[in-house]
């Protein structure tokens, strides 16, 4: 008899809804975008930035077991998951981040959007992350490595110069410094009878 009012004590108890063990029902659900908004994709390499989402309640607290669909667009610049497919469900982990994991960019040039939505407890919230495609993302870092390399030779050419124009300088001093030693002599020696002619006065 005592076995009956236990087990639905214990029925009871189990929670109905998906809020873990000892937390409260949110009143309201954030989304957070935490990477992949404003990612430029490699085309070339077929490569992008996995865009990774955190829900949290409005205490800012992350939320597990949330619900986060990823909605690619169909047409024009974009990309795919690892099935081919243009939607991902994810639900959150601890930490309450969801990631899109396999995001392939297609072969379509320009922006794009992400649209994200968070669904927790019978609330919803959404987010757009915008991504580019572009084709020229190895080529725009190879021209800016080869205007970094070009700005190296052009100091390098400066510096080679100057170095020249020092060494030649130095020869032509070096050749005429037995022509020019007399003036410089002349030169400390004013020098020393200035400082004489002032003791006079004195």
């Amino acid at each position: 008899m005592r076995y009956l009012p236990l087990c639905l004590m214990l029925l009871i108890a189990l929670p109905l809804s998906p809020v873990a063990a000892g937390q409260t029902a949110p009143a309201k659900l954030n989304l957070v975008i935490v990477e992949g908004d404003g990612a430029i994709n490699n085309i070339r390499q077929r490569t992008a930035r996995e865009p990774i989402v955190q829900v949290e309640d409005e205490n800012h607290k992350p939320i597990a077991g949330a619900v986060v669909v990823f909605l690619l667009p169909n047409q024009g610049a974009g990309a795919t998951f690892a099935d081919g497919s243009h939607s991902l469900t994810v639900i959150t982990d601890n930490q309450g981040q969801a990631v899109a994991r396999g995001l392939r960019p297609n072969t379509g040039q320009g922006q794009f959007q992400i649209h994200v939505n968070a669904s927790f407890n019978g609330l919803t919230t959404s987010a757009i992350i915008t991504q580019t495609n572009a084709a020229g993302a190895a080529g725009a870092g190879a021209a800016a490595a080869g205007g970094i390399s070009g700005k190296l030779i052009a100091v390098l050419i400066a510096v080679g110069a100057a170095a020249a124009g020092g060494a030649y300088a130095a020869t032509h001093t070096g050749g005429s410094s037995t022509t020019n030693a007399p003036p410089a002599a002349a030169v400390t020696t004013s020098i020393a009878a200035g400082a004489g002619t002032v003791g006079p006065p004195r």
